[in-house]
C-alpha cells in the first residue's frame, strides 16, 4: 500500500475501492490492539474500528496491569448490547462501580471472566443479577470477598447460568449453594475448589436440583464425605468429570456409587 492509502484523508484509495460494509467485515477479524491502531488512521476508520459489532468478544488479560475501572466503563459504553464475551481475568484495578456500569450497558453478556479481580464484592453480582439475565458462564475464582449474597443474587437474576466458578471463595456455605441451585437448575459445570466451608448438605442441594450437571470440582473441600458425594451420584447421572482431590474423608464406597449411577464419567 502507498502512504496515500493510510493518510488521514477519508478519501484515501482504500476507502474508495472498498465499501464500508466490507471494511467493517474485515475489522471484525482483528484483535483489540489492532482495532485501536486502525481507529487512529482516519476519521472514517475510527468510526468503523470502534463500531460495537467489532467488540463482541474481548479478552484484556494481556493488559491486566493497565486496566482500570474507567477503561471497562468506556468499553461498555462503546460496545453496549453487542458485547457477548468479556475476560477481565487478573485485572486487579477493576471494582464494583465499573462493573455496575458495565452491567447496565452490556445486557446481552453471556460469558464473563472475573477470575482474580480481588476488588469485587457481592455488589457486582447484584448488578449482574439486575441487568444481565442472559449470563451463561461466570468465573469468580479467587474473588475472596464473594459471599452467599452473591449466589442468592445470581439465582434470582441469572436463570440461564450454566457454568460457575467460585473456587477459593471460602466465605460461601451450604446456604449460598442452596439459593444458587434453586434458581439456576440448568447448571452444567460448577467449580468449588477451595470452598472449605462446604459440607455434605451443600452437595445434597446440588444433587436434588442440578440433573444436567456434567462437571463438578470439589478439590480441597475438606468437610465432604461419602454421604454428600453419593447424593451427587444419584442426582447427577450426566456427570462426566468429578474432582475430589484432597477430600480426605471419602472412601472406596464412592467408587461403587459412581459406577452404578454415573455411566458417562470419564
Amino acid at each position: 500500500f502507498s502512504l496515500q492509502m493510510f493518510s488521514n484523508n477519508d478519501e484515501a484509495v482504500i476507502n474508495k475501492k472498498l465499501p464500508k460494509e466490507l471494511l467493517l467485515r474485515i475489522f471484525s477479524f482483528l484483535d483489540v490492539v489492532t482495532l485501536c491502531r486502525c481507529a487512529q488512521v482516519s476519521r472514517a476508520w475510527n468510526v468503523l474500528a470502534l463500531d460495537g459489532s467489532n467488540w463482541q468478544r474481548i479478552d484484556l488479560f494481556d493488559f491486566q496491569r493497565d486496566i482500570e475501572g474507567r477503561v471497562v466503563e468506556n468499553i461498555s459504553k462503546r460496545c453496549g448490547g453487542f458485547l457477548r464475551k468479556l475476560s477481565l481475568r487478573g485485572c486487579l484495578g477493576v471494582g464494583d462501580n465499573a462493573l455496575r456500569t458495565f452491567a447496565q450497558n452490556c445486557r446481552n453478556i453471556e460469558v464473563l471472566n472475573l477470575n482474580g479481580c480481588t476488588k469485587i464484592t457481592d455488589a457486582t453480582c447484584t448488578s449482574l443479577s439486575k441487568f444481565c439475565s442472559k449470563l451463561r458462564h461466570l468465573d469468580l475464582a479467587s474473588c475472596t470477598s464473594i459471599t452467599n449474597l452473591s449466589l442468592k443474587a445470581l439465582s434470582e437474576g441469572c436463570p440461564l447460568l450454566e457454568q460457575l466458578n467460585i473456587s477459593w471463595c471460602d466465605q460461601v456455605t451450604k446456604d449460598g449453594i442452596q439459593a444458587l441451585v434453586r434458581g439456576c437448575g440448568g447448571l452444567k459445570a460448577l467449580f468449588l475448589k477451595g470452598c472449605t466451608q462446604l459440607e455434605d448438605e451443600a452437595l445434597k442441594y446440588i444433587g436434588a436440583h442440578c440433573p444436567d450437571l456434567v462437571t463438578l470440582n470439589l478439590q480441597t473441600c475438606l468437610q465432604i464425605t461419602d454421604d454428600g458425594l453419593i447424593t451427587i451420584c444419584r442426582g447427577c447421572h450426566k456427570l462426566q468429570s468429578l474432582c475430589a482431590s484432597g477430600c480426605s474423608n471419602i472412601t472406596d464406597a464412592i467408587l461403587n456409587a459412581l459406577g452404578q449411577n454415573c455411566p458417562r464419567l470419564r
